[in-house]
């Protein structure tokens, strides 16, 4: 949940950031859409961690491959 606030802060500086000019303004755009590309990805990140802790908890999955998988998302991360 830290992630995504700071990725929400992060987004918002850069938007802010670029209200300033023009010049700015083309900057902060594409500052933003790279942030919130970002926070999309980690979101699914998230999601999927959520996931695969439900399967483990459920005991769809073992040890082993909740280790595997966990960390399997852990590397994708931007965030870590």
């Amino acid at each position: 949940m830290k992630k995504l606030l700071l990725l929400g802060t992060m987004l918002f500086v850069g938007l802010a950031s670029g209200c300033g000019s023009h010049g700015g303004s083309a900057t902060g755009g594409a500052l933003g859409g790279a942030a919130v590309g970002a926070g999309a990805y980690e979101y699914g990140a998230h999601r999927q961690m959520q996931q695969v802790e439900s399967d483990y908890k459920a005991g769809r999955i073992n040890k082993q491959e909740y280790d595997i998988r966990k960390d399997q998302i852990q590397r994708g991360s931007v965030l870590r």
